[in-house]
């Protein structure tokens, strides 16, 4: 790896928890410089502004866990239920391992400082829309009564997936570890969610 490329990714992985710990807002360049024992001025040379700085972690964090979730198999995936399963277990043991990613992912999506608002709506909407895509497409082979409208129901299902992603973090938050046996219950509860959506509440 090349000398400049290589100090890059150490400033990023130093600068990481500390975003993580203070938010974007509360973090100022004094503090990332401490974090990866530079100067402001590298911090400059590297990545322009603390905004940029943000940017590209977010990118490199981002990557990571498109890489993990493998966004681009859903289409390999016959159940739609059981693809919600499966890559929300792939997602939240992810962020299991890296807390301080959960984190930074989770203030730049679900809270983004209004000036980073437009940068990342710009540069993940995209991404995330025709991820979003894929599973509604899966979700037109799931069979619904008759009456119900599919764009609902998924909307539906999309709101108890960040409920139970809220939930996770949340959770994750409070205790900053998450076993195994936790995790499980967590999933078990989601999935009980989904079967009362699946199949019904009333006899």
């Amino acid at each position: 790896m090349p000398l400049q490329l290589y100090e890059r990714e150490k400033i990023l992985e130093a600068c990481l928890s500390v975003f993580a710990r203070h938010g974007y807002k509360s973090t100022s360049t004094e503090m990332l410089a401490e974090a990866a024992g530079i100067s402001k001025a590298l911090i400059f040379h590297h990545f322009t502004s603390k905004k940029k700085l943000y940017l590209s972690l977010l990118e490199h964090c981002f990557e990571k866990v498109r890489t993990a979730m493998r966004f681009d198999a859903v289409a390999e995936y016959d159940d739609f239920f059981e693809a919600i399963d499966r890559l929300s277990r792939i997602k939240l043991d992810y962020f299991r391992k890296h807390p301080d990613e959960l984190k930074l992912v989770y203030e730049a999506f679900y809270s983004p400082p209004n000036e980073l608002k437009q940068d990342i709506e710009g540069k993940y909407g995209q991404a995330i829309a025709e991820r979003n895509q894929a599973l509604e497409k899966l979700f037109e082979a799931v069979p619904l009564r008759e009456g119900v409208d599919r764009k609902q129901a998924f909307e539906l299902i999309t709101m108890t997936t960040k409920h139970f992603e809220n939930k996770f973090s949340s959770a994750f938050s409070d205790i900053g570890v998450m076993d195994d046996e936790a995790a499980d219950r967590l999933f078990d509860e989601m999935n009980r969610f989904f079967g009362m959506i699946r199949y019904g509440i009333a006899e």
